[in-house]
């Protein structure tokens, strides 16, 4: 085999007697100890505060962090280093290049969940984890308040979004139009979390929706690979439906309401990120329109015109990213 090393022409080493250490070393010096066996006292139970139901929880908790004394080795030439000797360039050299490289991957790692680039599909534990979300983060991280959409508008036009309902976490059964809740059956459907938000001048509602779904990553991906093969987002008998919460804005955004929507299938997590959207006055739209085309340059429709595209694409994109960012540090947290 390339590489190993022909044993016949090496030398033998004579041993060689080491001087005995002055000072012998402390017991446990240098290892990391933990609050983690008897007499540490019991465990405290979760935080309900940190359910969904629990709007504004805190969950920035502290994490614990043990110091590692310094690894007994040896020098360059094979001679055992003492505690606390001084490390040479060429060690330390090393050291800083494996430390790069771990962060390195890890940054890799992160900006794809953040990008969206995900590759085989993320590990299965990061998947399971970002899975279980709906009940271990408040409404607030997931649906903020307020949403910015620098740019997000037509022509670059930056956008506010203002949250003005939140309906109760649930089922599925009246969310979608019956064609759309088939074609969304072989993923299944453990919980849907909705909110309607209004833009600044609350001419326009648009609600928006994470579904999470009882598929594994195949299912999620097979999924995507079918709605982008059979363009199953611009079918207008697939269309999300709105929620419509009494004395708000949105209070007359019904089915007939719907002027433009858009739909994203995650492969990196069990999720469906979608919005509709539409004229807060409750007009009716004969024809919607999909995000992507009411967003070509040049179209013509009243959906395009009222730039109803951008805020259900601007929308769903900025819930996506933030739903992004609160799985990534999810994923990370040790077990």
């Amino acid at each position: 085999m390339a590489g190993d090393v022909d044993t016949t022409r090496l030398r033998p080493v004579p041993p060689r007697r080491l001087p005995a250490p002055t000072t012998p070393p402390r017991p446990g010096a240098g290892r990391a100890t933990a609050a983690t066996g008897p007499g540490a006292g019991p465990v405290a139970p979760p935080d309900p505060a940190l359910s969904w139901s629990a709007a504004g929880a805190v969950l920035d908790a502290p994490r614990a962090y043990f110091a590692l004394g310094e690894p007994e080795g040896y020098d360059e030439r094979g001679r055992p280093r003492a505690l606390g000797a001084r490390v040479g360039p060429r060690t330390a050299a090393v050291a800083a290049c494996v430390v790069l490289g771990l962060g390195l991957l890890g940054g890799a790692a992160t900006g794809s969940w953040l990008t969206g680039d995900s590759g085989a599909g993320g590990s299965a534990g990061a998947f399971t984890t970002a899975g279980a979300l709906w009940h271990n983060e408040p409404v607030d991280q997931l649906f903020p308040p307020t949403v910015r959409g620098d740019g997000a508008g037509p022509g670059g036009a930056d956008r506010t979004w203002t949250r003005v309902a939140v309906a109760p976490d649930g089922g599925c059964a009246d969310a979608f139009d019956p064609l759309l809740r088939q074609a969304l059956d072989p993923v299944g459907c453990a919980r849907l979390l909705r909110a309607t938000y209004t833009d600044a001048t609350q001419s326009y509602v648009t609600t928006v929706g994470l579904l999470f779904t009882q598929a594994d990553a195949p299912a999620m991906s097979a999924l995507a690979a079918r709605f982008k093969g059979e363009d199953l987002a611009r079918r207008t008998d697939l269309v999300p439906r709105p929620y419509a919460a009494r004395g708000t804005v949105a209070a007359d955004f019904g089915d007939r309401q719907r002027a433009s929507w858009a739909v994203s299938v995650l492969t990196e997590a069990p999720v469906v990120v979608y919005a509709v959207s539409g004229w807060a006055d409750g007009r009716t739209v004969d024809a919607p329109q999909p995000a992507a085309d009411a967003m070509r340059a040049g179209a013509t429709t009243a959906a395009a015109q009222a730039g109803l595209g951008n805020e259900a694409q601007g929308l769903a994109d900025r819930i996506e990213r933030g739903f992004r960012k609160t799985a990534a540090p999810a994923t990370e947290k040790p077990s």
